[in-house]
């Protein structure tokens, strides 16, 4: 069978132990989790003891994870490794090279992260809204989206460059740790790294630690949004896939929607499914278990590879 896990982000909040919380997504008929960016420290013990016991599989952890001491909730762009104040990166990689030691004690293959955003005022939420009202395919749009393009272009490149950076740094402590590091394609146009330059950095680097994570409700909205074709992208990336982030999208952008409630056509992406990666489901927080089982069967069945055709002499084909 296809293993899934689920992301603890679904029931963090309900729940004071880390077995508890761990516990019920058990009960969703999964045997491993990813660990959430808004895991307490004080949980921790309960997840150690449940990994210890054979319990549960950690098969990737969402960075930043524990939540950092003094940070008042977790968030995953608390400190980004593309900022522009070096603070920021040093902050950032501080406490990601943390998350990558604790993602090796608990036995997990990768740390999913977020790298950061253009510094540029935040337009795709005036073209998130121009969706909901139904104006994207309006010449005034079309505007907005150029501006939005233009404006990203000229300052992107300064912070791919310091992004490049606080890679140098981490990649000792991944190799270290024996740990991958998967930057996640994010909703937004503000956003890096884009799909074009994860590309050209994975290609740059070529480092076993350094891959991409595939989030299908981002790169829906993406799409949504008219600045990327998702399904050739998922293509383009899938040698470098780590693993992928599971939810649907009821259009225009309301995403962790639990398929096949939304609008993604997962049967298109059998082939990626397939590969040897991490498929992570991520319900919303308060997602009714029920439907969370529902869309785990529904991507069973929709990516469990057909079984080969016989021919009439009994030869597999």
């Amino acid at each position: 069978l296809m293993q899934f896990s689920v992301s603890t982000h679904w029931n963090t909040y309900r729940h004071t132990t880390g077995e508890a919380m761990i516990e019920e997504i058990l009960g969703l008929g999964v045997d491993a989790v990813e660990l959430g960016y808004d895991l307490r420290i004080d949980m921790v013990p309960g997840v150690r003891a449940m990994v210890g016991s054979g319990s549960v599989k950690v098969l990737s952890v969402h960075n930043f994870c524990p939540v950092p001491m003094g940070a008042h909730r977790g968030h995953p762009e608390l400190y980004t490794p593309g900022s522009l104040e070096k603070t920021t990166r040093d902050n950032a990689v501080h406490h990601m090279s943390r998350t990558i030691a604790f993602a090796a004690e608990v036995g997990a293959k990768v740390v999913v992260a977020h790298a950061g955003n253009v510094d540029m005022p935040r337009m795709s939420r005036d073209m998130i809204e121009w969706c909901e009202t139904g104006r994207q395919y309006t010449p005034a749009y079309e505007k907005l989206k150029l501006k939005v393009l233009t404006t990203r272009d000229k300052k992107a490149p300064k912070q791919i460059g310091f992004l490049r950076e606080s890679i140098d740094r981490l990649l000792p402590v991944l190799a270290e740790h024996q740990m991958v590091l998967a930057f996640e394609n994010l909703p937004t146009w503000e956003a890096i790294p884009t799909e074009i330059e994860i590309e050209k950095i994975l290609n740059d680097y070529r480092s076993p630690w350094l891959k991409c994570w595939f989030d299908f409700g981002h790169g829906q909205i993406r799409q949504n949004l008219g600045f990327i074709n998702v399904e050739r992208w998922a293509e383009r990336l899938a040698p470098w896939m780590a693993g992928m982030h599971i939810h649907d999208v009821r259009p225009p952008v309301q995403d962790h929607v639990m398929p096949p409630k939304g609008h993604i056509a997962f049967d298109r992406f059998r082939e990626i499914a397939n590969r040897d990666l991490v498929r992570v489901i991520e319900p919303a927080p308060g997602t009714n278990p029920e439907e969370i089982k529902e869309a785990i069967a529904f991507l069973r069945e929709c990516w469990q590879t057909p079984p080969p055709l016989i021919q009439e002499t009994g030869n597999v084909l």
